[in-house]
């Protein structure tokens, strides 16, 4: 698994003013802002798109290769670029792909970007894969769209960014920063209502994510043969501080091995987050070769995946 390309935008909202442009009550307004310890979400300016930020993060993933498939995984359905006929050519065209099947992973919601990586690891495992088959897999929402894209009531605020990471074979000519070493994925169909839950479902939904995230971290680690002590970082999906808090209990890895730095100013930026906090661990010289991560993304729905990389000693 190639380095991480992160794009997001330098714009920033405040979190109480979005909450409060969308008729949000007071109480949940301070609910953000003091327990969950949000302060500002990314928001594309005036004549930017997110199309134009996943092609770029995409071009800076693949460096130059050629993939054999391309992966992009996203949350919401209705978004500006996706809904015309032109997506999948601009896609091949801008970034030198012609011919290349592309194909898009949705509904099952934040959990669809790491659930790419796991999709890529089946295809280049597949009997008639090429030694230097690649997969692009792309990942990256626009929240700014408006409240039911912004707001998920009493959970989250999302903003808006695009990520891409490049998956081959070792052993080949592909260049990999991590070692993908396995993943796990979840569902509890007790939620399906999605933003739809009755006051009671909501209710037992704070608890049922605590259970199925420390679940599916869990499920991850069994399936690479890793215990829990064995694990050096965890890279969050981030709704709010409070959720990681109870996880990281749960599954007794101190708060100091969860990488939350970039919450306070960027919230929730729907399946890219685990993304973006290992591109930030990396990139401020906190990770190590030898290292193991566990990226974990959580679906509203409730979907639950987890992905288990190791750095290796790839230059920088």
């Amino acid at each position: 698994m190639s380095r991480v390309a992160v794009r997001v935008p330098d714009g920033r909202d405040g979190v109480d003013e979005i909450l409060a442009r969308y008729d949000r009550p007071r109480a949940e307004r301070r609910l953000f802002t003091r327990i969950y310890g949000l302060r500002t979400s990314p928001v594309l300016a005036a004549g930017e798109s997110l199309l134009e930020q996943l092609l770029d993060a995409g071009r800076e993933a693949l460096a130059g290769q050629r993939a054999a498939l391309v992966l992009y995984g996203h949350t919401l359905l209705v978004q500006p670029f996706g809904h015309h006929d032109e997506f999948v050519s601009e896609i091949r065209d801008r970034l030198a792909l012609p011919g290349v099947p592309v194909y898009g992973i949705s509904r099952i919601n934040c959990a669809s970007v790491l659930r790419g990586a796991d999709l890529a690891d089946r295809f280049l495992s597949r009997p008639s894969a090429a030694p230097e088959d690649t997969v692009l897999v792309l990942g990256g929402d626009q929240g700014s769209m408006g409240d039911m894209s912004r707001v998920i009531p009493g959970v989250a605020v999302c903003g808006d960014a695009a990520a891409a990471f490049v998956m081959g074979r070792e052993g080949t000519n592909h260049r990999g920063r991590y070692r993908y070493l396995g993943g796990a994925a979840a569902r509890d169909d007790r939620f399906h209502r999605n933003l739809r839950m009755t006051p009671e479902e909501s209710r037992a939904f704070g608890a049922a994510c605590v259970e199925g995230m420390a679940g599916v971290v869990d499920a991850a680690l069994e399936r690479t043969g890793l215990r829990r002590d064995e694990v050096d970082w965890i890279m969050p999906h981030m709704s709010n501080a409070f959720v990681w808090r109870a996880v990281g209990g749960a599954l007794g890895i101190p708060m100091e091995r969860i990488c939350l730095d970039l919450l306070p100013d960027q919230g929730h930026l729907f399946g890219v987050d685990a993304l973006t906090a290992l591109d930030h661990a990396d990139r401020t010289g906190r990770l190590r070769p030898g290292q193991r991560c566990v990226l974990a993304a959580q679906g509203m729905g409730a979907y639950f995946q987890a992905a288990v990389v190791e750095v290796t000693d790839d230059a920088p």
